[in-house]
């Protein structure tokens, strides 16, 4: 039950075109948005869709497998854990971020063509 300390499972769209990275040694760094969607009704009965915006990270054969199959709109589902970083800007201020680093991702839906 170790895994479920800090795990997430999130199935959404794809809001970017993933901006991949090349290292050293191969490895290999992906990056996109995904929107999640939650629908729900207000107290006029009207459907209301709430969006979340999530900043994923993805590693080594897994970001290989982004940056071959994964484009803007994809429906995608993946599994992971929350970091959370900060750091300094030009200016100096302190600035804070959330991000979903992946361990599995899979495409739901790609292109609807």
């Amino acid at each position: 039950m170790s895994n479920l300390r800090n795990s997430v499972r999130l199935m959404g769209n794809v809001g970017n075109d993933p901006e991949i990275k090349s290292f050293d040694g191969n490895k290999k760094l992906a990056k996109f948005s995904l929107a999640t969607n939650e629908s729900y009704k207000n107290d006029k009965g009207e459907k209301v869709t709430d969006t979340q915006w999530h900043n994923i990270v993805v590693w080594g054969s897994s970001a290989t497998f982004v940056e071959k199959y994964v484009k803007k709109g994809h429906e995608v589902a993946l599994e992971g854990k929350i970091t959370y970083n900060n750091y300094t800007d030009k200016e100096g201020v302190k600035r804070y971020g959330t991000d979903i680093v992946v361990s599995e991702i899979i495409i739901v839906n790609g292109d609807k063509k």
